[in-house]
């Protein structure tokens, strides 16, 4: 697939391009199921009281539920999805909330990544699932996918939207989804009430390259694009206990803290959205 991105996007691209941090690899190789976002739902607290040479595996599965536990509160959201609509996954990662997605729906799953990377590696995920007739994986700009408006039943960004233009996003969604169609996403956004972005998302944006938006930012752009919400739950106090865990863990990578802090003093917060394309 060849589409036009931007400078900036080609910056994310070498980005994931050159990503191999344990803490998406290892989780993944729990089960083949390889995630590129952060978990929901309480802790079994137990694993730390494992023995020395089973703790940190313990952990690391711990964590890989947690994150799996997310993807399934996503797709939940998804609302009806038959055997045959095709659903697009917009920032796909390498793969893993798509394979559920076929598994859970058994329909047609498009992930699309800036990563060349990725897109290999989520294909060959799915080759070896035997699911690669139902579930592909392409290299290309979810702002312009080339796909055909109106194809898609449902479209998500699980933590992608913080890489593109809120307004340029949804309106490429909008294009894509059938009248009646379902978008979601799970996202980190900062909350203006507590003012302007604090000292904690500025590291966070640092980290990840990538630029938060306020919340919003995202409201104003649904509505502007014919996507209205049915459903938005503040998912913060299900996913500090994740945070708390892996901070804990041999993947720690040090962004712990500014998440936990952030959360804990409201200036940052994981919400759902789920809004209908009318």
């Amino acid at each position: 697939m060849t589409t036009s991105i931007s400078p900036y996007q080609n910056d994310i691209a070498r980005y994931w391009n050159e990503e191999e941090r344990p803490v998406n690899l290892r989780l993944g190789d729990v089960d083949g199921l390889y995630h590129h976002h952060y978990g929901v739902g309480d802790v079994d607290w137990t694993v730390l009281d494992r023995p020395a040479a089973e703790r940190d595996q313990a952990i690391i599965d711990e964590l890989h539920r947690l994150e799996t536990a997310q993807a399934e509160v996503l797709l939940g959201a998804l609302g009806y999805v038959g055997a045959e609509d095709r659903i697009l996954d917009a920032g796909c990662g390498r793969g893993g909330t798509s394979i559920l997605a076929n598994a859970r729906f058994g329909c047609h799953v498009d992930g699309i990544t800036l990563s060349s990377k990725q897109a290999a590696f989520a294909n060959e995920q799915a080759r070896r699932r035997g699911v690669a007739d139902r579930v592909s994986f392409h290299v290309g700009n979810m702002l312009d996918t080339g796909f055909t408006a109106g194809a898609y039943q449902a479209v998500w960004n699980n933590e992608s939207t913080m890489y593109v233009d809120l307004m340029d996003l949804f309106a490429a969604h909008s294009r894509l989804l059938k009248r009646g169609g379902r978008y979601v996403t799970i996202t980190g956004c900062y909350n203006e009430v507590y003012g302007q972005p604090s000292k904690a998302v500025s590291t966070i944006n640092a980290h990840y390259e990538c630029n938060i938006h306020g919340r919003s930012e995202y409201f104003r752009a649904l509505a502007a694009n014919r996507l209205v919400p049915v459903e938005v739950r503040d998912l913060t106090p299900l996913t500090i206990p994740y945070w708390e865990l892996r901070s804990k863990s041999s993947v720690a990578t040090g962004i712990e803290e500014p998440f936990l802090s952030s959360y804990r003093d409201g200036s940052f917060q994981y919400l759902l959205i789920a809004a209908d394309r009318i």
